[in-house]
């Protein structure tokens, strides 16, 4: 089971035990990993904003606010198409695994009368592709995203140099088909875009960066307009 996988069973097992208190070592043994490991995962989930706390004692253990926490979605049937049409259309991006994990989650969330009929009419919808299109990003793109780490690149730009860089990840840009880490560059003192193809390493170390903004004109983009993937206007 990977991370994602199994933070959302940790929120799952913890609605489901609710108001009863689960130990680390229960739920380390349930999701076969280390006790340290189920800690380090409930942190994260506390840090995203979860209403998770912690009852001390020898009967305590963690507890989640199921009245604060959403439970099973429930799609229409044009909502569950429309998610399975943009998931699919991350499927040769550094964001690939997270959406094939999103939208089956998607469709176990629905009857299966209704996730049936889902996916028949997802099998209508096509999308044109290069004949030979790959996927070249690190699998920890996403995850540099999410970290609030700083990361070190390997990264060989356009003219075939290879450098190694710190650069703390601000967001991301997609477009034709290509994706850029866009982060503060320690080497070139500035924000920097870098394309996912041309990262040959990703490594998250243990530092946590500085906050800064990042703005449009920071970015220097001469054609098109910016849109945050949660604008819908």
């Amino acid at each position: 089971m990977n991370r994602t996988d199994r933070l959302f069973g940790l929120v799952e097992e913890l609605r489901a035990t609710s108001p009863r208190p689960s130990s680390a070592r229960r739920l380390a043994a349930r999701f076969e990993v280390s006790t340290r490991t189920i800690e380090r995962d409930l942190l994260a989930l506390q840090e995203s904003g979860l209403p998770i706390w912690a009852e001390p004692g020898r009967a305590g253990g963690y507890v989640i606010d199921v009245s604060a926490t959403l439970g099973p979605m429930r799609f229409t049937l044009d909502e569950a198409l429309a998610v399975l049409i943009a998931l699919g259309g991350l499927r040769h991006s550094p964001f690939r695994h997270a959406a094939r994990s999103a939208a089956r989650k998607a469709l176990a969330a629905m009857p299966d009368s209704d996730s049936a009929r889902a996916l028949a009419l997802g099998s209508r919808i096509h999308f044109l592709e290069e004949e030979e299109q790959t996927v070249a990003a690190p699998a920890d793109f996403s995850r540099a995203l999410l970290a609030d780490r700083v990361v070190r690149l390997r990264y060989r730009d356009g003219a075939g140099t290879e450098t190694w860089r710190d650069v703390e990840p601000l967001g991301s840009i997609g477009r034709d088909g290509a994706w850029y880490l866009v982060a503060w560059c320690r080497t070139r003192d500035g924000v920097r875009a870098f394309r996912s193809d041309r990262m040959l390493a990703l490594e998250i170390m243990d530092e946590r960066p500085p906050r800064r903004s990042l703005r449009a004109s920071d970015l220097a983009i001469e054609y098109g307009r910016l849109r945050s993937a949660v604008d819908w206007d």
